[in-house]
């Protein structure tokens, strides 16, 4: 039997009847998805793709995944039209990029799994496996990079990714790390505990999961996160001292480690903070850390903790008030995840919130500074936009920010930065 796939002369279109297996990935809801069995007969072929039947309503911009027995690959549905009971569809096909990546994904696996029957020798030697971890992790994201220059449609390399963690779950999913950076058990990307994991740099996982936990703690953006929280701790610990008694909004707060460090300094000069999340549990988190010092909320009014959707907080109007004039204000992480044009109408209506010699401190991930394949394909940690300093810069002018205003720093790998906005 003829293969779909085969090529023929550009544009050329010819009769082909067979019934061919194929599926596709929908949401169920806003973050499940599933994979939908499909039967469809191919009624002719071309160098371009696939003309198909199938009972199923395909839309186009619909990715399929057929599998004719020589292998899976991806195809587009450019366009669908409904016959009666039936619907037509014509369907791109992208044969030897899913092939490429699909044979590297393998070796990825068996990799892995030659690495994991290595780490049940008493005898082994971390190093060696953490190298081999190491090079089969380069050589595997460097395919997903060919991939993505090869492909260039953002909607097939996405479906690609997710078919990618799906493939290689049953390994990866033995580290704690990995694993909780692909479900997201909290609800959403970059949760408090997930942070709170990276903090505290200690692997959860045993045998070949250890491995793959120090592997992702010690990745150089892991580092850089790390680094933030540290150089948050530095800024907000000047800020405090010039001031007696500052109000300070920290949102976004997560498990509000930086304050917690800074607990003496808070108590000594009186400052006034107010903890907002959405998350219940990482209010809680941060409440029991506090417990421990003498700005507890037990018996100290100097840090309030407020369940609150810092999305709304783009109106000025409404954060005076809901929380009145600030003299710092200030978010880690929480920015890198908001549209541009929407951050812009929020920082405007923060900086003026504050209180004249206010300072607003925001901090970005410098896209040019990191590696993102590792987070959009080992991981589903793609929330975050890639920006860079430049776009920071459109950010804060079309906030209305004065340049003058504004002192930049980063911590120590340089991936982070930090921006220190003066009223």
């Amino acid at each position: 039997m003829e293969n779909f796939s085969m090529g023929m002369r550009k544009s050329e279109r010819r009769p082909f009847s067979q019934t061919i297996s194929c599926y596709l990935n929908v949401f169920e809801s806003t973050r499940e998805r599933k994979w939908l069995n499909l039967q469809a007969r191919a009624i002719d072929v071309s160098d371009r793709g696939i003309g198909i039947l199938t009972e199923y309503p395909l839309s186009p911009g619909y990715i399929l995944w057929f599998n004719d027995g020589s292998g899976d690959r991806a195809g587009f549905v450019v366009w669908c039209t409904k016959l009666d009971a039936e619907y037509r569809a014509g369907v791109k096909i992208y044969k030897k990029y899913v092939e490429d990546l699909d044979e590297q994904t393998d070796i990825f696996i068996n990799n892995l799994e030659d690495i994991e029957k290595t780490c049940s020798n008493p005898d082994a030697n971390p190093a060696e496996i953490l190298k081999a971890i190491d090079i089969a992790f380069s050589d595997v994201l460097s395919s997903c990079e060919e991939f993505e220059q090869k492909v260039k449609d953002e909607r097939l390399i996405r479906e690609a990714q997710i078919r990618f963690r799906e493939r290689t779950n049953p390994i990866l999913s033995k580290s704690y790390c990995i694993n909780r950076a692909r479900t997201w058990p909290q609800g959403h990307q970059g949760d408090y505990l997930s942070l709170e994991v990276v903090y505290k740099n200690t692997p959860l996982s045993d045998g070949i999961g250890h491995y793959l936990d120090f592997y992702m703690l010690n990745f150089p953006f892991t580092h850089s996160i790390r680094n933030r929280i540290n150089k948050l701790e530095d800024i907000l610990r000047e800020e405090i001292n010039k001031r007696q008694k500052p109000n300070v909004l920290n949102i976004a707060c997560g498990s509000c480690r930086e304050v917690f460090r800074l607990s003496p300094e808070i108590e000594k000069t009186g400052a006034n903070f107010t903890c907002i999340d959405l998350d219940d549990d990482a209010l809680s988190f941060a409440a029991n850390r506090l417990s421990h010092t003498n700005i507890s909320p037990l018996f100290s009014n100097q840090v309030n903790f407020r369940k609150y959707n810092a999305l709304r907080m783009f109106d000025n109007e409404l954060i005076m008030s809901e929380f009145g004039k600030q003299d710092i204000i200030y978010s880690v992480g929480f920015f890198d995840y908001l549209p541009s044009n929407f951050l812009s109408i929020m920082l405007y209506s923060l900086y003026n919130s504050l209180n004249p010699g206010g300072v607003l401190i925001a901090s970005f991930k410098d896209a040019r500074q990191y590696d993102h394949r590792f987070f959009h394909w080992i991981v589903d940690w793609d929330g975050f936009l890639q920006r860079t300093e430049e776009d920071f810069w459109i950010i804060f002018s079309d906030a209305d920010i004065p340049y003058s205003a504004i002192t930049q720093t980063r911590e120590d790998s340089g991936v982070i930065v930090f921006y220190i906005i003066t009223k």
